[in-house]
């Protein structure tokens, strides 16, 4: 039987099973009626029509799409929902508090295994203990990293003090920022202050990175913008500036980037201003990459409302913005970021998500591909004629040259956040998760999978894998009560009910990570949604087709420990592959994990080359063994 028949037939029975699990209400519940906002919603009502035009565009797929994942939260132990705060959960605010929040994973306690940290807005974060085979355990209060009294955006693991174990640093609004130290067992101290990092702003991601190559890892804090008001809700959130959309037409409600070099010793020192850094963003999120190859990281710094920043290192003394010249035309409303390496030709491509371009029009289903046609006025957007209004995808043409080809490649999806990338089929090219969806008051929007066609295209595949519909059809979640004899009365949900009702929403996802959650050799996904509980993507890729694969764990001496910056080549079955070790796993988020190679058909590794930080080279031709990770220490001496 040929792979496209074997994937085709495995399709149709999957699909026709998704097909009858959808349902289009929550089913009977307990306690006031549910009313479900909006009603109709479109976006629920034409998903069995998508999931059979998703069907029929499986003859295109030349790459394996035989497999599935399934939702195994349940059986997982995992409890954790997020809530957000009033401005989003109660009445619907355009501020950037429906942004939610993160997702990391990392192995805090040195069992081999990694957990989850899961940020959180009202109520604490929590870190849940991977116990293997697909169970966790609640390890919040021993660890220590609840921090319940503060509205959480952010989490990012990496060994700052290079001692072997992973730390943690987490963003929160007007709150002040925490890092935490790890004792190596998953144990974690507040270190904040010693360390200097305790901004009090409207912070969002963080990226670890070692900008200066000196072996210590620096940190850089995206931060929004003051998008609140000093007057305090029910849960101890500032409450919304009401024109708070349009913050950045305010060039005093600016809160700037802050890049903080490590001097050692649990003590980072505020480098901004001498480096040469701000950009005049509205910055949620950031990464970096050495895309000039001398050998420092370039930073690449999101703008959620306006023109995106690239500034080129200059020796790791200090960085010069090189945007127009490289990034001529950005999106819009940039929220996810990752770079990688799409099309296998050896240089790093660029993936954006846009969402807040999305923010501009109401749109069915059927123009979700397409870009955005913009209703919002010039004076609005500041300077439209360099602006992409969706997602960019950057093809690198080598001396620092990119083409942007979004389109053509099929990554443009509709109210996307996050973006996170990885092998999930394990044939030797990375494909794509965007997490999405506005939540209330909007339609649903689905979360996208695009698997990536060997480089010539990304296909869409979200309800041919099982991404959606989600578990047992769900659309919507509880979102809040109302008295329509009271507060309610004559409002939308109430018209044709009396006394308390419970208005639903759609889900919705903000971040996302992929790592083998189980140890089955195959890639699963998290999320961490918006005031819902998260989705546990688990795949069974290694029960249908037993993947090949290599994972590289890399340990830094001259280098920062976690080999953060290191650029690693897999040569496999007449390939070589490119991957870049920058911890960035999804939106809001960077995770401390090994970097995974899919081998495809290959179950011999011919050379493994590794790029460290320092400037040393490392090349590996024996004891490459497939379906194992290896640990790959940087040589002591160049």
């Amino acid at each position: 039987m040929t792979t496209r028949l074997a994937n085709s037939r495995l399709s149709t029975a999957l699909l026709v099973s998704s097909i009858a699990a959808i349902s289009w209400a929550l089913g009977p519940a307990e306690g006031p009626a549910q009313v479900r906002l909006p009603d109709p919603d479109i976006g629920v009502e034409t998903l069995a029509e998508r999931a059979k035009a998703q069907l029929a565009s499986a003859d295109a797929f030349t790459v394996f799409h035989g497999f599935r994942y399934t939702d195994r939260l349940p059986e997982s132990g995992i409890t954790f929902v997020q809530r957000a705060v009033d401005d989003v959960a109660k009445h619907y605010r355009p501020v950037h508090y429906d942004h939610g929040t993160g997702v990391a994973v990392a192995d805090v306690d040195g069992d081999g295994r990694y957990d989850i940290y899961f940020v959180n807005q009202v109520g604490g974060s929590e870190l849940w203990k991977n116990l293997g085979r697909g169970r966790f355990t609640n390890m919040t209060k021993q660890a220590g990293v609840g921090l319940a009294e503060r509205i959480g955006v952010t989490a990012s693991f990496a060994d700052f003090d290079n001692d072997g174990d992973q730390d943690l640093f987490v963003t929160t609004v007007r709150g002040g920022n925490v890092l935490f130290q790890n004792d190596g067992h998953g144990r974690f101290e507040d270190i904040t202050r010693e360390a200097g990092v305790g901004l009090v702003a409207h912070s969002s991601g963080a990226v670890f990175l070692d900008y200066d190559r000196d072996g210590r890892l620096d940190l850089l804090v995206c931060n929004v913008g003051r998008y609140t008001e000093d007057e305090k809700g029910p849960d101890g959130e500032y409450t919304g500036l009401t024109d708070a959309f349009s913050g950045h037409l305010h060039p005093g409600r600016y809160e700037f980037p802050v890049l903080y070099r490590n001097a050692g010793q649990n003590r980072f020192v505020d480098a901004t201003a001498d480096v040469g850094l701000r950009p005049a963003a509205w910055c949620g999120d950031a990464s970096f990459n050495d895309l000039n190859g001398d050998g420092f990281p370039d930073l690449y710094l999101l703008n959620m409302q306006g023109h995106d920043h690239y500034f080129e290192s200059v020796q790791g003394r200090a960085f010069v913005e090189k945007t127009a010249d490289t990034f001529p035309d950005t999106p819009w409303g940039s929220m996810g970021i990752k770079f990688f390496d799409y099309d296998g030709d050896g240089r790093t491509d660029l993936l954006v998500t846009d969402m807040h371009s999305d923010m501009s029009e109401d749109i069915g289903p059927e123009r979700e591909k397409l870009k955005s046609r913009m209703r919002w006025p010039p004076q609005f957007l500041q300077d439209p004629a360099h602006n992409i209004f969706g997602n960019a995808l950057y093809h690198n043409l080598g001396g620092v040259k990119f083409e942007e080809v979004s389109d053509a490649k099929g990554v443009e999806n509709y109210w996307p956040w996050g973006v996170s990338v990885d092998d999930l089929n394990a044939d030797g090219w990375d494909d794509v998760f965007i997490t999405s969806g506005m939540g209330f008051p909007f339609r649903y929007g689905i979360n996208s999978l695009l698997l990536n066609n060997r480089g010539e295209k990304f296909l869409d595949a979200e309800f041919l894998l099982g991404i959606e519909p989600r578990r047992d059809g769900r659309t919507h979640t509880p979102w809040f009560r109302l008295d329509c004899a009271t507060e309610g009365k004559g409002s939308p949900p109430c018209r044709g009910q009396a006394g308390e009702v419970t208005v639903t929403s759609p889900l919705s996802s903000r971040s996302s990570a992929i790592f083998d959650l189980d140890g089955d050799g195959d890639l699963d996904i998290v999320t961490n949604d918006l005031g819902s509980e998260p989705v546990l993507l688990v795949s069974d890729l290694a029960e249908r087709k037993p993947p090949h694969w290599l994972g590289i764990a890399l340990f830094g001496t001259a280098s920062n420990r976690s080999g953060l910056g290191a650029a690693v080549k897999v040569s496999a079955g007449g390939r070589v592959q490119l991957k870049h070790n920058d911890g960035k796993s999804g939106y809001l988020s960077q995770s401390a994990l090994p970097l995974y190679f899919g081998l495809g058909e290959a179950s011999k590794i011919d050379r493994v080359e590794v790029a460290w930080p320092s400037g040393r080279k490392q090349v590996l031709t024996e004891k490459l063994r497939a379906n194992e990770v290896l640990r790959v220490t940087e040589p002591k001496e160049p």
